[in-house]
C-alpha cells in the first residue's frame, strides 16, 4: 500500500506527498496534462519541443541545470502522446532549490528567438537521427498513419513531419505554453524523506501566487471502429525484412486494457512465451519478436513485430503468427498459464515501485488518470481476469477487419 497526502492549491495545482524516510533523498515530480495528442495536426511535435525548451531557462533563472547540480541534484524529462513529465532528485535538505526552479519554469519560460532556434535544431537533429536515417526508424510513423485515421495518435511525439518543428515560431510556442503549462493543468508530487506540512508550506510559498490559467478540456476526435483490414508495404535499406501488425484495443481504464496487457505477456513476454517458443526457437522464422502495447490513455494498439530470419518470406511469417493467434482464440489458456503471467505482472509492478523516483511518477500518472488511489487497487483488476476473459477478448480484437499489417522489405 502506497500512502500519500493530497491537497489542492487555490490556483488548482494538485499536490501529492509520499513519505519514505528510508532514503535521505527527495523527488520532485511535475506532470503536465499535455501530450502529442493535444497538438494542432498542422503543428505537431510541440509537446516534445517543450520538453527541450523547459530546460533552456526561465523568467528569473537563465540556467536550470547549474543550480540543481550545485544542490546535489539530477533531473530529466519525457513526453508521450498523453502527458509530459519533469522530475528531479536531490538531497532532502536542498529540496527548496527544486521548488524554486520548477515554480519559475511554471511561472514563465524565458521565451527568446535564440533559445527557440537552438532547441529547434536539437529536435530536428533528433528527428533525422532516430526517425529518418536510422534503419526501421519510420516503422511507427507508417504504422500509426495506417492504424489511425482521425485520432491524434496517428502521429508520434517527435511530430508528424520535420517541417512542423522547423517552422515553429515564437508566437506558436508562447500560445502552447500559456494554454497547457498552467497550475490548473499540473500535478506536483513530492516523495522521499519529507513531511506533508513542510511540503504544503513550500508549495504555497513557491507555487501559490502563479496565476491559475484556464483548465484545458479535451475534445479529441474519436477514432471510428475499424471495419476492414489495412495493409501497406515499404522498401528500405535495412538488413532484414520486418513484420509489424497491430490491432485496436481498449483505453487505459477499461477492462479490456488489463486483459490485453496479460495477452501480450502470454504471447510475447520473454523466452517462455508462446510466440517466442514457437516462432523463434522451434520454427526459426524470426530472429527477434516482440509483443507489446503503449499503455495509452485513449484506445490504443496491441502490436506484434519481428525481424525475419534470412530466407523466410513475410507471407510465411504472417501465416505462422496467424496460426498462433487462432490457437489462443480456439483453445482456452490454462489456469496455470494465466496465473503465471498474473504473478509476473504483479512482480513487475512491485519492482517498479521499489524506487522512490518511480513511486512519484506512478502517483502523478494515476492522479492524471483521475484517481491516485488506483496505484493501490489496480492489481486487483488483473487478478479478476479469467481464462474466459482472455479467450473472449482475443476473439474480439484479433479479427482480420481490426488489423493493420506492415511488410517492411529489405531492398535487395
Amino acid at each position: 500500500m502506497i500512502e500519500y497526502d493530497r491537497f489542492v492549491l487555490d490556483n488548482g495545482l494538485r499536490v501529492l506527498v509520499h513519505q519514505d524516510h528510508s532514503t535521505p533523498m527527495a523527488v520532485v515530480n511535475i506532470m503536465y496534462d499535455v501530450g502529442a495528442r493535444d497538438e494542432n495536426p498542422e503543428k505537431t511535435g510541440f509537446a516534445h519541443l517543450f520538453e527541450h525548451l523547459m530546460f533552456g531557462g526561465s523568467i528569473h533563472i537563465p540556467d536550470y541545470d547549474e543550480p540543481l547540480q550545485r544542490a546535489g541534484g539530477e533531473n530529466n524529462a519525457y513526453t508521450t502522446n498523453d502527458l509530459t513529465n519533469y522530475y528531479c532528485q536531490l538531497p532532502t535538505e536542498n529540496i527548496e532549490t527544486a521548488f524554486w526552479l520548477e515554480s519559475d519554469r511554471m511561472l514563465s519560460l524565458a521565451f527568446g528567438e535564440k533559445s527557440l532556434s537552438v532547441q529547434k535544431k536539437v529536435v530536428c537533429e533528433e528527428f533525422k537521427e532516430h526517425y529518418l536515417n536510422k534503419p526501421y526508424g519510420d516503422v511507427w510513423h507508417k504504422m500509426r498513419e495506417l492504424a489511425y485515421k482521425v485520432h491524434p495518435y496517428r502521429w508520434m511525439t517527435i511530430g508528424k513531419e520535420l517541417s512542423h518543428v522547423e517552422n515553429a515560431n515564437i508566437d506558436d510556442v508562447k500560445a502552447f505554453f500559456w494554454k497547457h503549462y498552467r497550475p490548473v493543468n499540473a500535478i506536483l508530487v513530492v516523495a522521499g524523506a519529507v513531511k506533508p506540512d513542510d511540503i504544503k508550506r513550500l508549495a504555497e510559498k513557491w507555487f501559490g501566487d502563479i496565476p491559475m490559467g484556464e483548465k484545458y478540456h479535451r475534445h479529441l476526435p474519436v477514432e471510428p471502429k475499424q471495419t476492414e483490414a489495412r495493409r501497406a508495404e515499404v522498401y528500405a535499406k535495412v538488413p532484414v525484412d520486418a513484420f509489424i501488425k497491430t490491432w485496436h484495443m481498449d483505453a487505459r481504464l477499461e477492462k479490456g486494457y488489463y486483459v490485453a496487457d496479460l495477452i501480450t505477456e502470454i504471447l510475447g513476454g520473454g523466452a517462455s512465451s508462446r510466440l517466442y517458443e514457437s516462432l523463434v526457437k522451434e520454427k526459426q522464422l524470426f530472429s527477434a519478436l516482440d509483443v507489446h502495447h503503449w499503455g495509452s490513455t485513449d484506445k490504443g494498439l496491441l502490436a506484434i513485430e519481428g525481424r525475419l530470419v534470412n530466407g523466410i518470406t513475410l507471407e510465411a511469417a504472417e501465416q505462422a503468427v496467424e496460426e498462433e493467434l487462432a490457437k489462443i482464440q480456439s483453445i482456452t489458456v490454462s489456469e496455470n498459464e494465466l496465473q503465471k503471467v498474473k504473478n509476473k505482472t504483479e512482480s513487475m509492478i512491485a519492482f517498479e515501485d521499489m524506487s522512490v523516483m518511480n513511486r512519484a511518477a506512478s502517483l502523478a500518472t494515476y492522479e492524471l488518470l483521475g484517481d491516485a488511489q488506483l496505484m493501490n487497487t489496480e492489481l486487483g483488476k488483473y487478478q479478476e481476469i479469467t481464462v474466459g476473459d482472455i479467450q473472449q477478448y482475443c476473439k474480439e480484437i484479433f479479427r482480420s477487419n481490426n488489423s493493420n499489417t506492415l511488410f517492411y522489405h529489405a531492398q535487395k
